[in-house]
């Protein structure tokens, strides 16, 4: 969830760099003495990329970045291809293998492709799908009803980003292979041995003058295959990883295979398992209208906050769209008619409003349609805007019926949705009394806030420290423009247990949120926000990793903006002083302490002679490792930060030329979210199995 930033304070200015007078030879203009624009762009300067050169030129452009999430792109290309052939009913297999030497194999059991000449191109149609940008079966008529990958570019893109490529397409009676070196065919389509199969196996090896880290990671593959396998029910996706070095069972392959009949009603029940059900009859339906397929699924949980996915030909659909408004649409008047029907709301009350009843509900939305419109080139956003009242309308119809034929669940499903009201009143009042218009404009700041002199929030900051005594040094120690400080004490509420009424009512929380300056609930707006690097300080012992966990969850739960905007940060305070003699270094990791010891160890090897070593330590009741033993050695283990007088806290943490912070990020919602469920939430069982899980892997236990 976080990682780590080098984070500068301001970028350094350029300098001015004089202009060079023009050559001699060269046409210029009478006026200005700079050269003419005919001479310095012409037609010559025009440069033409052929077949697959785009692509190596410009991956970004195709599969997003060449970075980790970029690499995985090329699986997932060459999975959708057969992924839409199971849409289309022709694949009931497919499979993914990791080999050795970064080599990942993609077969199904679907049609295969085409293998005889394509009329324009004269070429195979292999070799046409493989080296041809926006060739497929995807655009014509009768090659697919529905598909996931819509501009044709998939498989010929992967084939321009890989080193080494090889297709084998069992059809017609024969197996059909054909190899490829960086995006061009190495030879001709050849016919061999004959099968009474069909399918598609492509085998890649990414090219590491495009990536500069190539590594599949085995939980990111099974993730999205899993997500997958739910969203196209009767399919079976098999991933195997034949790689060795692996920590567990370095040489016996790893096989995980996915199968579900229920689809996305099995998927919510994934999504909540471990969770207390409010309705135990999960709602689902599965519905073709105008050639636009609709499968919804919905439960509700006690939990506070929902989980919400919509999908458009399996792709994730992040931002949402017009299906994910249709529903929203469809529940929220479906359960107000139902409130009003059965006379749960009086004519007096007001209805409930979509944050009401969404509080606590899994939900996943899946349509397949012919002619996607996604917003942006990353297909966040679906754009059809048939299908909004489409999906409305089949909600609606499906979702009444089920209230009336589950009477049980639709009792508990108004029970949760009124609470969520009253809970909301309840905020609203308590927002109404701490929150005021001019409190939020930061015209009345917490009294415990130092705050700096900038009131530019590009260039501010906020430490958030645990304790008086660190926030003392910190305000000392701090550059008063552009940081500032504000102390907590003790630990802050678990919101992940609270009602957001019950959380305004935390000093501490009611402080940070006022210094933050965006506001709160539905009148939260990022761009109000007072400083765009707000950085969490705390111990580094157990207490002070509560803290920041529960820090990061209030975070998480009601301020996501700003870890999607990247404005959260976790402070790295060294862990050790060490000194010999007038020398001291300081060590943020167990790997750099032992560096530090190793570097004086040979200075302390030059420079005696002969005689016993000494050595001294700062940390009551621990000996040093033989390794540690060295000359008038100094250690100091930091157990807090009140150790640090202002000067070392400056430039250990908060001198923006040589700190060192963790920049929190959110790479899989649902998994964040199950994880803050997990670990903050009212359950204790499920707690307790992490713990025993992840025992083993704890390092630096302070005990």
């Amino acid at each position: 969830m976080a990682k780590k930033n080098n984070e500068k304070a301001f970028p350094k200015k350029r300098k001015n760099i004089p202009k060079k007078a023009p050559k001699k030879n060269k046409k210029t203009t009478k006026k200005t003495g700079l050269i003419s624009p005919e001479e310095t762009y012409g037609t010559e300067k025009i440069t033409v990329l052929k077949g697959l050169e785009p692509v190596r030129k410009r991956p970004g452009m195709y599969i997003g970045g060449t970075s980790i999430d970029g690499l995985h792109h090329l699986v997932w290309e060459v999975v959708d291809n057969s992924i839409d052939e199971a849409m289309a009913g022709y694949c009931k297999n497919i499979q993914v293998i990791l080999h050795n030497n970064n080599k990942v194999t993609i077969a199904d059991d679907g049609r295969g492709i085409p293998v005889g000449k394509h009329k324009t191109t004269r070429k195979s149609g292999v070799e046409t799908v493989m080296t041809t940008l926006h060739a497929g079966a995807k655009f014509g008529e009768g090659g697919y009803k529905v598909s996931g990958g819509l501009h044709g570019v998939g498989v010929s893109v992967v084939n321009a980003l890989s080193k080494w490529i090889e297709v084998a397409v069992k059809r017609e009676g024969y197996v059909w292979t054909q190899e490829y070196k960086k995006g061009k065919a190495v030879k001709k389509l050849e016919k061999s041995k004959k099968t009474k199969q069909t399918g598609t196996s492509i085998t890649f090896e990414p090219d590491p003058e495009i990536f500069p880290k190539i590594e599949f990671s085995w939980k990111k593959i099974i993730t999205h295959l899993r997500q997958q396998a739910y969203l196209t029910k009767g399919v079976k996706i098999t991933i195997t990883d034949e790689r060795e070095g692996r920590e567990l069972a370095p040489k016996i392959p790893r096989v995980l295979s996915f199968y579900f009949e229920g689809g996305i009603l099995s998927y919510v029940k994934y999504l909540n398992r471990g969770e207390k059900i409010v309705n135990e009859n999960p709602f689902y339906v599965e519905k073709e209208k105008e050639n636009i397929l609709v499968e919804v699924s919905l439960q509700y949980t006690e939990e506070l906050n929902g989980i919400e996915m919509s999908f458009a030909n399996n792709i994730y659909t992040e931002e949402g769209g017009t299906h994910l408004m249709g529903f929203r649409a469809a529940i929220t008047r479906v359960i107000n008619d139902y409130a009003r029907k059965h006379n749960l709301l009086k004519s007096k009350d007001s209805n409930l409003t979509g944050d009401d009843i969404r509080e606590g509900l899994t939900s996943v939305i899946s349509i397949k349609l012919s002619d996607p419109q996604f917003e942006g080139q990353t297909k966040a956003k679906l754009g059809n805007s048939e299908v909004r009242p489409l999906v409305g309308s089949v909600v609606s119809e499906y979702f009444s019926a089920f209230l009336e034929e589950h009477p049980q669940d639709a009792r508990q499903i108004m029970a949760k949705t009124l609470l969520a009201a009253k809970a909301r009143l309840a905020a609203k009042a308590a927002k109404d009394t701490i929150i005021r218009k001019g409190i939020m404009e930061g015209l009345t700041l917490p009294g415990k806030l130092a705050d700096c002199s900038s009131k530019n929030p590009e260039e501010s900051e906020i430490y958030i420290v645990e304790g008086d005594s660190a926030g003392g040094s910190a305000k000392q120690g701090r550059d008063r423009k552009f940081q500032a400080i504000l102390p907590l004490r003790g630990k802050i509420l678990n919101v992940e247990r609270a009602r957001i009424d019950k959380m305004l009512s935390s000093r501490e929380i009611k402080a940070l949120i006022i210094a933050m300056g965006m506001g709160v609930g539905e009148e939260k707006n990022i761009s109000k926000l007072r400083y765009h690097r707000i950085i969490i300080m705390t111990d580094a012992d157990v207490d002070g990793a509560h803290i920041r966990t529960l820090l990061l969850t209030f975070f998480y739960r009601y301020y996501s903006e700003i870890i999607e905007k990247g404005y959260l940060y976790i402070a790295q305070p060294p862990l050790y002083k060490i000194e010999k003699g007038k020398k001291m270094e300081y060590a943020y990791t167990e790997e750099d302490k032992k560096q530090v010891i190793e570097e004086m160890s040979k200075q302390s090897d030059k420079n005696t002679k002969a005689g016993k070593a000494g050595f001294t330590v700062k940390k009551i009741g621990q000996d040093l490792p033989e390794e540690e033993k060295v000359a008038n050695l100094s250690i100091q283990r930091y157990k807090g930060l009140g150790e640090m007088n202002p000067t070392q806290l400056w430039e250990t943490t908060m001198d923006p030329e040589s700190r060192v912070m963790l920049k929190v990020s959110v790479e899989d919602v649902t998994k964040a979210d199950e994880t803050f469920d997990i670990l903050m939430g009212n359950e204790v069982e499920p707690r307790k199995r992490f713990i025993q899980t992840h025992a083993k892997d704890v390092k630096n236990l302070d005990i």
